[in-house]
Formats: C-alpha cells, sequence, structure tokens
C-alpha cells in the first residue's frame, strides 16, 4: 500500500500515479509509465513516453515532473497616487541559490487550495492575508507556465487598484502557515527601477510591473 496510489497521501490525493496516462491531445506523444517519487505536500513523478520527432522516428524519452498545483498573484495599484503595494518574505530556496538574505520583494499570491479552486478566487484570499486588502473588480492580465521545463504549474496574474477603503483586515500572513510578510508600498518608478538594481528579482512580480508600464495602468508614465 502507497500513499498518494492506493492510499491517500496527506492531502487525502490517491491515483497519482495515472496522472498523465489518459493524455491524448498531441498523437506525437504516447505516455508510456508514471512512476510516483514521492508525495508529500507537492507531488514528484517520472514519466515514460514515446515522442515522435518532425521526421517521423520514434524516441523513448523520460521527464521528471514537479507538481505543486496551479497558483495566482495579484498587482495592487493606485494610479492616481502612481504607487504598487507588494510584500517582501522570507523565501528559503532562493536563499540556498545565491540570494544575500532570501528575503523576495513580491506581489502577493499563492496556491490553488483545490484543483478545482478559481485563480481568482484564491487571490482574493491571498491578497486578504498577505497585505490585508479586500479588493473590488480584478482584471485578468494573463495565465503562464512559469518553469515548463519540469514544473507542472500555471500561474494566473491579475490586476487591481487598492487604497484606504480597500484595507479591511491586517495583514501579515497566516501564522500557522509560519508567513511573516511585510507590506511594501512603493512609488511605481521606483519599483522598475528596483528591477534594474535587481532588489526585485521574483519573476512574477516582474512581469506584472512590466505589464503595467507597456499596457497597464502606467502606461502613460513611460
Amino acid at each position: 500500500m502507497t500513499a498518494g496510489i492506493d492510499t491517500p497521501d496527506r492531502r487525502g490525493r490517491t491515483g497519482l500515479d495515472r496522472v498523465g496516462r489518459d493524455l491524448t491531445g498531441n498523437p506525437r506523444v504516447k505516455v508510456r509509465e508514471v512512476t510516483l517519487l514521492s508525495s508529500h505536500w507537492y507531488v514528484e513523478r517520472t514519466t515514460t513516453f514515446d515522442f515522435q520527432h518532425a521526421d517521423g522516428t520514434w524516441s523513448t524519452q523520460e521527464r521528471e515532473t514537479h507538481d505543486r498545483g496551479n497558483g495566482a498573484t495579484l498587482l495592487l495599484y493606485d494610479a492616481e497616487r502612481e504607487t504598487v503595494l507588494l510584500t517582501r518574505q522570507f523565501r528559503y530556496p532562493v536563499y540556498t541559490n545565491g540570494h544575500p538574505d532570501g528575503m523576495l520583494v513580491e506581489t502577493p499570491g499563492g496556491l490553488l487550495d483545490e484543483d478545482d479552486e478559481h485563480p481568482e478566487v484564491a487571490v482574493r484570499r491571498e491578497v486578504i492575508e498577505e497585505t490585508g486588502h479586500t479588493v473590488g473588480a480584478v482584471q485578468h492580465v494573463f495565465d503562464v507556465y512559469m518553469s515548463p521545463g519540469s514544473v507542472t504549474e500555471r500561474v494566473s496574474f491579475y490586476a487591481a487598484t487598492y487604497g484606504p477603503s480597500t484595507r479591511t483586515h491586517e495583514g501579515g500572513g497566516l501564522d500557522e502557515e509560519g508567513e511573516d510578510i511585510e507590506i511594501v508600498e512603493l512609488p511605481f518608478r521606483t519599483a522598475l527601477a528596483m528591477i534594474r538594481s535587481g532588489e526585485i528579482a521574483d519573476a512574477k512580480t516582474i512581469m506584472l510591473l512590466q505589464w503595467a508600464a507597456l499596457e497597464g495602468p502606467f502606461k502613460a508614465l513611460r
């Protein structure tokens, strides 16, 4: 009996070794075997598949995938004051890979609680938890695969306005999840300069700030 296969893992999931076996969207790919490597909070798999190359020949390939679920993130902005509201928190993985102190400046966001949770529902929850702001109308910007070589995650990007009237909670993250999140308000031009200086090095944050400058609420500032 293996957790995640025939008995529930810590998140109540079974059948994790069958994910991908029924894919039929690409006739050049035939999945042969899926092996579950681990199932803790995230899921690691090795998949063996046959792949048909452009010249018609077939080869057998193997890929490991890291499944952490899907996520959502949101840029909070005040167009009149020309500011954005970001967060700063400790990220251990980047700390081990060259970041001086592991403290990343980011747009708020997080993972969907369930596979079928709508990203907008998730991002509204995360924004409240992290910043204390309950936003009104949100704009969907785009959906992006952040690291398609090995990570299955798809992140939905949003934007919304904030101000004194949207501040309804304390923010700072959830104690039970070990979160210790600082709220950082910046002039938009300062945030852009922090990309160039390397002070903002988080991909999703850079993407939303660049969107805001190119076609979003601050394109008139260019």
